[in-house]
């Protein structure tokens, strides 16, 4: 569970030589490495330029309940986010249906990737994400530029939301 919060400081420092400013939010106190998690501060925080980077058990909603995904899910939802960028070790969505479980899908409606179970993301995220209209980016953590590229709306990995695949 404090795995998620070493990430966030790793990431934020990252982000930090880079130039971005960014601030580390948590559900548990843990004064001298996060603030305390508040939505106003997030959003005054997002307003002011800054990435905010939510770290704990359940990206610092403090319920152990919660899978990572779910709580972004959430958290995204509370900050009117525009999408959830679902950072893995995988390049996307792949298609098992084509025969060649090599192909990645370029984009995915919710409910094809809710009913094929093929995602890398947690379904009750991807629901909760569908409920609220917030598109789910899919992408490969690992490759470097990726981060970048998915921040600024580039085509990298899956997207996944109401339209689905582009014919």
């Amino acid at each position: 569970m404090m795995a998620t919060v070493m990430n966030s400081i790793l990431l934020q420092s990252a982000l930090e030589k880079l130039g971005v400013q960014t601030r580390v939010q948590s559900a548990f106190a843990m004064p001298e490495i996060a603030e305390p998690y508040s939505r106003q501060r997030a959003i005054r925080h997002l307003e002011k330029g800054r990435v905010v980077i939510f770290g704990g058990v359940g990206a610092g909603t403090g319920n152990p309940l919660f899978t990572t995904d779910t709580a972004a899910a959430l958290r995204a939802s509370e900050l009117n986010a525009d999408a959830v960028l679902k950072g893995t070790s995988v390049n996307g969505v792949y298609d098992f249906h084509s025969g060649n479980s090599n192909v990645i899908l370029d984009h995915i409606s919710y409910r094809d990737a809710i009913s094929s179970t093929i995602t890398s993301m947690d379904l009750m995220a991807i629901t909760y994400c569908e409920e609220n209209g917030i598109p789910v980016v899919v992408f490969n953590l690992l490759e470097p530029g990726n981060i970048s590229r998915a921040l600024c709306g580039d085509q990298v990995g899956t997207l996944i939301d109401q339209a689905g695949s582009i014919s």
